[in-house]
Order: C-alpha cells, then structure tokens, then sequence
C-alpha cells in the first residue's frame, strides 16, 4: 500500500473511530431526542453518515455495491437521513440494525481505499446521477469523507452535551 493511500485509511479510520466514540457515548434512549435549537438527533446523525461513507468513498470510488444492496435498505435509509427531516423520521428504524449497518459500511468503506493505487486516486469519479458537491477525483471525495466526518462529529459533540453530558476526553483523570 502506498502511503498516500495509507495515510487516506488511516485518517479515515481515525475520522471513524471518533465518529463511533461519540456514538456509543450516548445512551441509546436519548438518540431520538431532537433539541429545538439544532433540529437533529442522534439516529439521524449515524444515518446521515453511513450514507456519506457510502456514497463519498465507495460509490463515486468503485461505483455501487450490490452485495450492501441486498443486505442495507438504502433507499428507505436515502430517504430518511440524506435530506429527510430527523424529527419526522423517529421510530421509523430500529437502533441496533443502523448501528449494524452502520458498521458494515465503514468496514467497508476502509476496504475499498486499501484496495486502491496511487494512480487510483487521481482518477475522475464514477458517475453516478447525483453529482458530487466537492470532489472532481476520487482523493478528493475521500478527503471529504475524512473532513465530512468531523464535521458531524462536532454536531454529535454538542448533541451528547444537550441532551446528555459534556463528552469526556479523559482529561480529568
């Protein structure tokens, strides 16, 4: 593996493992709630980012995956989390089946990057019908999947300090 393309896994990686950390440091009772002032919610959060893994480093990257296809619903999971408003989509998914698919997809998210070259990832995208907004090559669509990310992780950060408590980065230990 290269390491242009090393450091893009690792990155990602580490993007996803704080996604996942902020996650799992909300109760799973309060992931529905949806404060006035944000207008989102913690289910929505997870959905919203497993569609963005999925389109910003899989399909503009290696185009669709039909075994994910088959296994994820996700035209229902488009339909709620990509531009679906998160206080009408409560109670329409089960929490452990999102945070299963959710797994997967970033499983295999860090697959199809370890798969490429370096020549790959100057390459033009796969089309697809919804044009990418950022990226004209696939580096770049995975460079926004890593940014895209923290992004939401931030959102995730003061979602669990509304409705929760202030994430503990173990400082005061």
């Amino acid at each position: 593996m290269s390491d242009m393309v090393k450091l893009l896994r690792d990155q990602t990686a580490d993007a996803y493992k704080w996604s996942n950390k902020m996650v799992e440091s909300i109760p799973r009772d309060k992931w529905s709630q949806t404060p006035d002032k944000l207008d989102t919610n913690v289910s929505w959060q997870i959905g919203h980012l497993m569609m963005s893994y999925y389109y910003h480093s899989i399909v503009v990257i290696t185009g669709h995956q039909m075994d994910i296809l088959k296994k994820i619903p996700m035209q229902l999971y488009s339909e709620l989390f990509t531009k679906g408003d998160p206080k009408k989509n409560l109670n329409k998914i089960n929490h452990n089946d999102l945070i299963h698919h959710f797994n997967l997809i970033q499983k295999r998210s860090i697959d199809t990057i370890e798969s490429l070259s370096d020549d790959d990832l100057y390459q033009n995208l796969v089309q697809t019908e919804v044009q990418h907004p950022i990226a004209k090559n696939k580096y770049e669509a995975l460079d926004w999947n890593i940014k895209h990310t923290m992004w939401h992780c931030g959102q995730l950060g003061i979602l669990k300090r509304i409705i929760d408590t202030r994430y503990d980065f173990g400082l005061n230990n």
